[in-house]
């Protein structure tokens, strides 16, 4: 059986092991430039023993931020990248960059700058319609992330993860609920998998045989008309078939509709609506059960899905969802995926890998509430830990739950 804590090929890459730390929204970024404190955050998920740990979240372009206080790719915040990529790699472990624009899920109030759909949409965090970009606007994004991936090699990352998941710009454009375009990016499966397909070609041209790349694919939106599992293993066909990608990260969601999809366990509404400002808790309070809907949690909660991938496909798959333990890897090894990734876990125990090491038997603490998800307005944690810093950087966020 393949070792979980054995050295692993990823693309030109090795990493010291198949556990990946997956991309979760830091809010550690309040000028939109890496702070000592994002630079800790990572420092401590690689001391803790991953094989590679990932930034989240760097937009291609300022308007492809959920907010202004993300980190978007440009000169200006290379010395403070370099600073956080120096930092992981003297603990011994890999960085990602994960890239994409956000296009539904930003904020255009917050961004001072229109936000993306492939169709006419009202925004419910800019409370403004949506721009539509045209095939030119189109050449120009797909340009964005080829860039966005160069800078992050100049960085010193490892590797890139463009985001093809959660309703996203790249995933919108996926979804035939989202996607109502009449030109060659709408209409028929193919033609709405053509943006995902170029940016991961420019993306590979940019940094390919370089850095490894790899992206997160939804294999479904979790909502009716959206993305479905059949309609995504065609696109993770084409994608293959295009051999830009080094590796497959699957999960599942909608940061508009059904954030709770790719998490599972308790839904925290309640802690949700006292964090949010006035206006924004009395309409979160109104909808708040039906955008927050209720997953039990069980470990490898995807796997479900991912198999269906993994029969599929023969490129490198990495299953999210769930991975807690010792045994859950083992059986994601078993069932053929080369590498796990792990979100909750790590937050509340950046050392879990390293006791797992020395106690095969050992499990997480996390339970699974959920409340790491409200933490997001005042820097991401899991709220049990007791070593936190009470000083954590205050960043405003826009009002969606924001799985990366």
């Amino acid at each position: 059986m393949t070792d979980v804590f054995a050295p692993a090929t990823l693309g030109p890459i090795t990493l010291r092991n198949r556990v990946i730390k997956a991309a979760t929204f830091e809010g550690r970024t309040p000028d939109a430039l890496v702070t000592d404190e994002l630079i800790a955050f990572h420092r401590e998920t690689a001391a803790g023993g991953v094989g590679m740990t990932t930034v989240a979240y760097c937009a291609v372009a300022p308007g492809g931020r959920t907010d202004r206080h993300q980190i978007w790719m440009r000169d200006e915040a290379l010395p403070g990248l370099r600073k956080l990529t120096d930092a992981v790699h003297a603990e011994g472990a890999a960085a990602s960059a994960q890239i994409g624009h956000a296009g539904p899920v930003a904020n255009a109030a917050s961004n001072r700058l229109p936000a993306l759909a492939p169709s006419r949409m009202f925004s419910p965090l800019g409370m403004r319609p949506m721009k539509v970009p045209d095939e030119s606007q189109i050449r120009e994004l797909v340009t964005a992330h080829a860039d966005a991936a160069k800078l992050a090699e100049r960085a010193g990352f490892d590797a890139v993860e463009i985001h093809f998941g959660h309703n996203y710009l790249a995933s919108s454009f996926l979804s035939p609920l989202l996607n109502r375009r009449k030109d060659r990016y709408g209409g028929s499966a193919a033609n709405r998998a053509r943006f995902v397909r170029e940016i991961a070609c420019a993306v590979a041209e940019a940094v390919g045989g370089r850095l490894a790349v790899t992206a997160k694919l939804n294999m479904e939106d979790g909502v009716r008309g959206g993305l479905t599992v059949p309609e995504s293993l065609q696109v993770a066909a084409w994608l293959e078939a295009d051999g830009a990608l080094d590796a497959l990260e699957l999960t599942a969601g909608s940061s508009l509709l059904n954030p709770m999809l790719l998490f599972h366990g308790d839904a925290p509404r309640q802690e949700f609506a006292k964090v949010l400002p006035g206006p924004s808790r009395l309409g979160f309070r109104m909808v708040g059960r039906g955008f927050l809907r209720e997953y039990p949690y069980r470990e490898a909660y995807l796997l479900e899905r991912a198999r269906q991938f993994r029969r599929e496909l023969t490129m490198p798959l990495i299953l999210l969802g769930g991975i807690t333990n010792l045994d859950t890897m083992r059986l994601a090894m078993r069932e053929g995926f080369e590498f796990v990734a792990m979100g909750r876990a790590l937050l509340r125990e950046p050392n879990l890998l390293r006791r797992i090491q020395s106690d095969e038997a050992a499990q997480s603490a996390c339970t699974h509430c959920n409340l790491c998800m409200p933490s997001i307005y005042t820097g991401t944690k899991c709220v049990f830990r007791l070593d936190q810093r009470a000083d954590a950087a205050v960043v405003p966020v826009p009002v969606v739950a924001r799985p990366h």
